[in-house]
């Protein structure tokens, strides 16, 4: 069984919304902080946003301020991103991933999804 699942991508066009989800089934401390990420092909990982247990959360990236949001919630040990008014630029791999260090960084995280395409045409 996969430490972290994400599912919700997809294609939409610029203006419109997608929502991500993101379980971490068998996970207690080690999801103490879950996060978003996402790359495009050549370019590093880049946090998106995170969200704690305690409930913290942070947009990493300024480009998604206003437009994203993250939420979590802890009953299911589920994370969410909702992604309004996208952008092309928003194209790329979404991952989640799962730890204990608060950070926007990648390497602070230990479990990792899949990963999910979203894809934004103009």
């Amino acid at each position: 069984q996969p430490h972290v699942v994400a599912s919700g991508g997809g294609s939409v066009q610029a203006g419109g919304s997608l929502r991500l989800s993101c379980t971490a089934p068998g996970l207690s401390d080690d999801a103490s902080v879950m996060g978003w990420f996402r790359q495009i092909p050549g370019k590093a990982r880049e946090g998106v946003a995170l969200a704690t247990r305690g409930g913290t959360d942070t947009i990493c990236t300024a480009s998604v301020k206003g437009r994203f949001t993250v939420s979590r919630d802890n009953t299911k040990n589920t994370v969410y991103l909702q992604m309004n008014n996208l952008e092309t630029e928003d194209t790329a791999m979404y991952y989640c991933a799962a730890g204990r260090i608060y950070n926007c960084g990648s390497s602070a995280f230990k479990y990792w999804g899949q990963g999910t395409q979203v894809t934004v045409s103009s």
